[in-house]
């Protein structure tokens, strides 16, 4: 669910795409819909979303409009990590928001210590 309801939908709809690892909130599900594809043109011929609070209501509505995505989830990371090239991970400080598949968020969110874990579980695999 997201983390403030009251700000679903008012995200802009340009963000990073997927990486970091690790979230720290769920800011919204979203369902992209493509006009060309099927959609109603709300915006023209412009790709739009819809934004929904929870997944569940997300999906039924990606499954019932014609030329809709499965949902995606748009995720802030205060903290994450960085992976400039295969095998190579970096501790990254500052705020991103990026979209993610839903499948990625069990086991995710981050936790005080899950960063300095991932790393130390990774540190062989340095390069």
């Amino acid at each position: 669910m997201a983390a403030e309801p009251s700000l679903v939908g008012t995200y802009s709809g340009r963000s990073k795409s997927g990486a970091g690892y690790l979230y720290d909130h769920i800011l919204e599900y979203r369902v992209w819909l493509h006009p060309e594809q099927g959609a109603a043109p709300l915006t023209g011929d412009d790709d739009y979303f819809a934004a929904f609070a929870q997944y569940e209501p997300a999906l039924a509505f990606s499954q019932a409009h014609k030329g809709a995505e499965p949902p995606v989830v748009l995720v802030r990371q205060l903290e994450s990590i960085n992976e400039p090239s295969p095998g190579i991970y970096q501790h990254q400080s500052g705020a991103r928001i990026a979209e993610w598949q839903p499948q990625w968020l069990p086991g995710s969110k981050r936790e005080p210590d899950s960063i300095t874990k991932f790393l130390a579980a990774h540190a062989s695999t340095q390069k």
